[in-house]
């Protein structure tokens, strides 16, 4: 495996080793001394998968310490454009972000640290996307910020807004109205 630093130090892309033959192809996506090694003390307890078509925009999603998760996503079926935003007060980075395409062929992996929004915007037809979680889903703790809001100015791969947004996100406040409670030195 690859560990590729991204703007923000502590978010990694992740690239596979792929090994293929006339069978198909066998990579690892995780191994804990190998993250460890690349500086990602993550314990994983809990597994998500999502299924959404194109135009779909999911986030910007974060759960309140102490039910920070921090996330390990990658993309199974299509692509999607794939967004952290840095929401660790003292941070270089505070209200910053990073974005990277995750698709079935590039078969990247992206790590994203507790204290971090999260979200993405599905560019294929159809994606199945995944994620390891580092903290059980707890529904008291979500939280999330809109998607468009201009102090993060995250430049979407998109002429307009999406044409899929839940009701939820629709109702996401700004950066600066928005709830967080995560600490730059005690979010890692």
């Amino acid at each position: 495996m690859e560990f590729i630093p991204t703007d923000i130090p502590d978010v990694c892309i992740i690239k596979p080793k792929l090994f293929g033959d006339d069978r198909g192809y066998f990579m690892e996506t995780y191994k804990e001394p190998l993250f460890r090694a690349h500086g990602i003390d993550a314990y994983f307890v809990q597994d998500n998968m999502s299924s959404s078509i194109r135009g779909t925009l999911r986030g910007l999603h974060y759960q309140l310490s102490p039910h920070a998760q921090g996330k390990l996503v990658r993309v199974l079926k299509g692509s999607v454009y794939d967004v952290a935003v840095d929401l660790r007060r003292g941070s270089p980075t505070f209200s910053k972000w990073v974005g990277v395409e995750l698709t079935e062929e590039n078969k990247l992996s992206l790590w994203i640290p507790p204290g971090f929004a999260h979200g993405f915007y599905v560019l294929s037809d159809m994606a199945e996307f995944t994620y390891k979680c580092t903290h059980i889903y707890t529904p008291s703790a979500e939280r999330g910020i809109i998607w468009n809001d201009q102090e993060i100015g995250i430049k979407w791969p998109m002429d307009k807004k999406p044409l899929i947004l839940s009701d939820k996100d629709k109702k996401n406040p700004l950066l600066k109205e928005a709830e967080y409670n995560f600490n730059y030195h005690t979010s890692l």
